[in-house]
């Protein structure tokens, strides 16, 4: 059994680009797991509408 372990998990969000507004985006994370308990996110990236792969940095939370 391995006790550190690295998995992605996908899931839709809200984000905010100034240049396109708000838009709907699938955000994957990758996670570092102990025991499978997640404790740290190590990258973060989004899929664009256009197949480009960009960091979650360039674009801010929507409220």
């Amino acid at each position: 059994m391995k006790l550190i372990s690295i998995k992605r998990h996908t899931r839709t969000e809200k984000r905010f680009s100034p240049k396109m507004g708000k838009l709907h985006t699938k955000v994957t994370y990758i996670k570092k797991q102990f025991l499978s308990i997640p404790f740290k996110t190590l990258h973060k990236y989004r899929e664009t509408y256009y197949g480009e792969v960009k960091d979650c940095k360039d674009c801010q939370l929507a409220r």
